[in-house]
């Protein structure tokens, strides 16, 4: 596939992400804006302290064809029912909450019906026959680290940029992300820095679950191990037909896996 060709199919990609206040990346791992590969791709770590990829999730997405749908397998499978969290204008789609403790979360994303459509990468969500784990955030303290060791690794990045929405009760929620540009999908995080004196989602979303493992499934595992321990994260990356990423919570109905 052409450098270009790779251009266009990201753009509808880098839509949805911006119209969600995250960074708007080139989605090619390794590449620079004039399309040559930078080093660092498949570089051993040279991070001395990674960090297991459960301990620094911030929030997991998980997708689903239609949001009342979304809630009430949380409550049927969990025991847990989420709350509706709000929508992403311009970007089609609307999401609910749950807590898996201290500051982790899940966020259950679908179709707003009353937008005209989807923008970008989710574009697949109406017609998702059963719910999907697509995607996963990583938190930090230190954003800046997380760019020095993307840059460190040859790494394409966008950001770090602000981002904010307010709240129902009308307190402002301020955050801080940043993209890696990447050609492997979902299994690699976006990074996200909670600003001073906001409230994370985990501490007033619907609790009783926890986060046990997270683990990744994929055509080139040892991409995308490297990748992330480029980054300061130890993953469980096993050789897969295609990506798929899994989670297994400790819920009110004990142990539930799912992708």
């Amino acid at each position: 596939m052409t450098f270009n060709n790779r251009i266009k199919q990201s753009l509808a990609r880098r839509t949805f992400l911006a119209a969600l206040g995250f960074p708007m990346i080139a989605w090619m791992t390794g590449c620079d804006s004039s399309g040559d590969r930078s080093p660092g791709t498949n570089a051993p770590s040279e991070v001395d302290n990674l960090e297991p990829a459960t301990g620094v999730v911030d929030h997991l997405v998980f997708g689903f064809s239609d949001l009342d749908a979304g809630i009430a397998w949380s409550e049927r499978t969990l025991g847990i029912k989420a709350v509706f969290g709000g929508v992403h204008p311009g970007a089609g789609t609307r999401n609910a909450l749950l807590s898996l403790g201290k500051r982790q979360y899940l966020e259950i994303i679908a179709p707003d019906p009353l937008q005209p459509g989807i923008v970008g990468r989710f574009g697949d969500l109406k017609a998702l026959s059963t719910p999907k784990l697509i995607t996963w955030a990583s938190g930090t303290d230190t954003i800046e680290e997380k760019v020095r060791l993307a840059k460190a690794a040859g790494y394409q990045i966008e950001g770090p940029r602000d981002g904010s929405r307010a709240r129902p009760d009308g307190r402002l929620l301020q955050w801080k992300t940043l993209g890696i540009g990447n050609d492997l999908g979902g299994v690699i995080p976006f990074f996200i820095q909670w600003g001073t004196g906001s409230m994370h989602p985990s501490e007033d979303s619907p609790a009783g679950c926890r986060l046990e493992d997270l683990r990744f499934e994929h055509p080139q595992p040892e991409r995308v191990k490297a990748m992330l321990e480029n980054l300061g994260i130890n993953a469980r990356v096993e050789s897969g037909s295609e990506l798929k990423l899994t989670a297994t919570l400790a819920t009110p109905k004990g142990r539930v896996t799912f992708s």
